[in-house]
């Protein structure tokens, strides 16, 4: 680890917060968030790994607001949190793979922890994508539990759409952790793309599984919602999960799972 890094990492981490922010992609404490998380990834893990975090929110936050005003009407009230990261949004999506930075470049480079931070990435990458792009689709989402048709946004509903879209974000981490990693270091991992794939992937349909089962749902004026209270503050009854799995919860449960089984996916195909 060189410490030079960590001073690189903090500017580039504050100049692209700052431009997040500007546009309104990110609040005052989520441009905080991106800044932690950003110098820990950078300085601690290297190129590669800074690099794969930029991609991963220049892209998400490209199709945030990508049909931004249709997607708001389309969902409603259903989603807790508007399009503008906080802190604690920046920290579930970031957070993981920042920590794994950081036993990264104190622990010496192990191959493991690259593979768990490639799956952690590709895990938020693909399921911001599947919920940016899937709330697009023309024909209705199916609950990942039942199957039964679900309105837009729904926690733990899937479509077509959004699976496509989950696999392109997954590919795109496989992709770029490789070849980042190749240009840094001259070797080329073809394993690690596939088990970022892998993990990507089954990390955001753990994320779908959470949201339909654990994720704490409630009875809004306009159907189920993400939200704890309503526009004036009034504590609204809880439909089904439990009360501490809010959305950044299951975002934060499902990289980690992500991670864990891009790993396991590395050590069967060695």
């Amino acid at each position: 680890m060189e410490w030079w890094r960590i001073v690189a990492g903090l500017a580039f981490s504050s100049l692209i917060g700052g431009l997040a922010y500007r546009r309104g992609s990110l609040s005052a404490s989520g441009w905080l968030g991106a800044i932690i998380t950003g110098t820990l990834t950078f300085g601690f893990g290297g190129w590669a790994w800074g690099m794969t975090l930029i991609i991963f929110f220049v892209t998400s936050s490209a199709l945030s607001r990508f049909r931004r005003a249709h997607k708001e009407h389309v969902t409603g009230e259903t989603f807790e949190k508007s399009s503008r990261r906080d802190i604690w949004q920046t920290l579930a999506n970031g957070g993981v793979g920042a920590l794994l930075a950081l036993a990264y470049g104190l622990g010496g480079e192990q191959h493991l922890v690259l593979v768990a931070f490639a799956g952690v990435m590709a895990t938020v990458t693909a399921d911001t994508w599947a919920t940016e792009i899937g709330v697009l689709s023309a024909r209705p989402p199916r609950m990942i539990t039942t199957l039964q048709p679900a309105a837009a946004g729904t926690s733990g509903a899937v479509s077509y759409l959004g699976l496509l879209a989950t696999i392109s974000g997954a590919l795109l981490i496989g992709v770029s952790v490789a070849l980042l990693h190749a240009a840094e270091y001259g070797s080329f991992l073809p394993h690690l793309l596939i088990a970022a794939l892998i993990g990507g992937i089954a990390g955001s349909l753990c994320d779908s599984l959470l949201g339909a089962t654990l994720q704490a749902i409630y009875r809004g004026s306009h159907g189920e919602t993400e939200r704890r209270t309503s526009a004036t503050g009034v504590q609204l009854p809880l439909v089904r999960g439990l009360a501490w799995m809010h959305n950044d919860m299951v975002n934060l449960l499902s990289s980690l799972a992500g991670g864990m089984i891009a790993v396991a996916a590395w050590l069967i195909l060695l």
